[in-house]
């Protein structure tokens, strides 16, 4: 009989061949309970630790679900997280790969680059703010290893939130330039709006997410620290793309941000 131990390190090694061979696997409800979240987190720490290893450099945090209307569609009532890496990243109108996205999916997003850590278990949204050195307008791309995007919590957390490519705008912005809650986000493709919406978007305040990550990354001992990344969550509906694809979000007081898709070979 199948431990729960051995089911989640082969839910990680599912996770870990899709993600090396660029091909979708099937959801990993075969083998854990799909409403697990601890489960979920278990496979992605077995996975963080896989590529910390392979020699990826961990830059920061993405945070997940901060839609409530999705929370309540997956069964949680809180948001999720996972790992941003070095290779994950691209700057503003750097051309990308369309083989590197997997069933992608863009949002408009706020993201948050740290001066201070953030190590106290009880950390408020005052902490968090005097921590941020700047804001950036940011498009995530996101993406699912799991076929079809028949995701479940579990399959979510475990494919490390759903993460796939990060797109930075380079023009950096001091909180007191924008006001993160109220500023209004538009996405466009070549042009025409995807999506539309707002910082209240994101559990209300984008500065609310950071401190709730804050606080979760110390509770599982991995603290945020001086110089990471974090990616607040989505001011609006995610939005498809396709090769040749040219994404631009744009951020009151925050400035735009472009993802350039390149076209197929």
């Amino acid at each position: 009989m199948t431990t729960r131990y051995e089911a989640i390190d082969a839910a990680a090694a599912r996770i870990r061949r899709a993600h090396e061979t660029r091909t979708p696997a099937r959801n990993l409800r075969d083998l854990l309970d799909g409403s697990d979240v601890d489960a979920g987190y278990a496979v992605q720490e077995i996975n963080t630790g896989h590529w910390l290893e392979s020699g990826r450099r961990l830059v920061g945090r993405k945070i997940g679900l901060t839609s409530r209307a999705v929370q309540s569609q997956l069964g949680v009532d809180q948001p999720d997280y996972g790992m941003l890496w070095a290779d994950m990243a691209y700057a503003d109108g750097e051309p990308i790969p369309f083989h590197r996205t997997m069933q992608p999916r863009a949002e408009g997003e706020i993201a948050f680059v740290l001066e201070r850590d953030l190590t106290h278990a009880d950390v408020v949204i005052t902490d968090a703010i005097a921590a941020i050195a700047y804001a950036l307008p940011a498009i995530e791309i996101v993406g699912s290893r799991v076929e079809n995007w028949d995701i479940q919590i579990l399959d979510t957390i475990a494919d490390n939130a759903s993460s796939g490519l990060f797109v930075l705008g380079t023009q950096p912005r001091k909180l007191s330039d924008f006001d993160p809650r109220l500023c209004g986000m538009v996405m466009e493709r070549r042009g025409d709006p995807i999506s539309v919406g707002a910082g209240a978007a994101c559990l209300g305040n984008p500065l609310t997410a950071v401190t709730w990550l804050a606080r979760k990354m110390v509770e599982v001992g991995s603290p945020l620290r001086a110089g990471d990344i974090v990616l607040s969550g989505a001011l609006g509906p995610l939005a498809p793309i396709a090769p040749g694809d040219v994404v631009e979000c744009r951020i009151n007081g925050l400035g735009a941000v472009r993802a350039v898709f390149e076209e197929e070979a």
